[in-house]
């Protein structure tokens, strides 16, 4: 990524700059929930799905919101959310306040909220996925659950890892007929679970390009929970005005990825994220 390609991701305004501030604060992959935006909503915050209660930048319907809200919500200042919400012995959300329900499922289109809460939503869905399969899990990976829950995930890439050439549909029946695009190739033969696996990558890395003006991006890593802005910045120093002026970390920044950041780089977002007030 070059230092033209990075300011440009952090200084196009609320959508790019709420994702990448999720992305430091979280430690989950930027070019992941970068990617994740542009296909769910082509980083539209006010995005409707037509046949499902999904709504916002990353297309969260009602219930994984406000069990993420829920979960996560008083870390970021929505301790209010959190506490309005209930879940009744079936496992379902609830708010009883009616007026109080339709403004917490509204911050969906909020691009500052609604990138915490796909950050924080990703992370926990890692850490399952990582402890029932035992092993490292990318983009893709957190992508199936995203898309199929995490149990559907879970099912998705045991049979992935075991049988690679089995029909997707046959293991998903109602996702297949909600999604024949996925599950179906253009002449109607049913695609394996490694071609919808392949595709999906694909899809990500390129929505990713694609938001970011069409400039190769890093390939999309595994998220985590470290914070590496705040462990760059700690190292670096960054606070202090003498460290570098914003002219010369874009002269000089080193080229490689923020998403694994060195000092520079990290002080270089910091300093960009400032410029811009926020």
């Amino acid at each position: 990524m070059t230092v033209a390609t990075l300011q440009s991701l952090l200084s196009t305004g609320g959508v790019q700059s709420a994702i990448q501030r999720a992305s430091l604060k979280t430690g989950v992959d930027f070019s992941y929930l970068l990617g994740q935006a542009q296909v769910e909503s082509s980083l539209r915050p006010d995005a409707k799905a037509q046949t499902s209660s999904a709504s916002g930048l990353y297309q969260f319907v009602e219930q994984s919101w406000l069990g993420t809200v829920k979960q996560h919500g008083a870390e970021h200042g929505l301790a209010w959310a959190a506490d309005a919400i209930s879940q009744g012995s079936g496992g379902r959300y609830y708010v009883s306040d009616t007026a109080t329900r339709a403004y917490i499922l509204k911050l969906r289109n909020n691009p500052d909220i609604a990138s915490m809460m796909a950050a924080e939503h990703a992370a926990d869905n890692k850490a399952e996925l990582e402890t029932s399969l035992g092993r490292e899990v990318g983009g893709a990976d957190l992508y199936m659950a995203h898309f199929l829950g995490v149990g559907g995930a879970k099912k998705f890439l045991s049979t992935l890892a075991s049988n690679p050439g089995a029909s997707a549909a046959q293991l998903f029946p109602a996702a297949a007929a909600s999604n024949r695009h996925v599950f179906f190739g253009e002449s109607g033969q049913a695609r394996s679970v490694a071609e919808i696996y392949d595709r999906f990558t694909a899809k990500l890395q390129h929505g990713a390009e694609v938001a970011a003006g069409g400039n190769a991006l890093p390939p999309i890593a595994a998220p985590g929970k470290a914070d590496p802005l705040q462990l760059a910045m700690a190292e670096q120093d960054v606070d202090r005005p003498e460290v570098a002026t914003l002219d010369q970390l874009l002269a000089s920044a080193d080229r490689s990825s923020l998403l694994r950041p060195t000092p520079k780089t990290a002080q270089l977002a910091y300093m960009l994220l400032a410029s811009m007030g926020a």
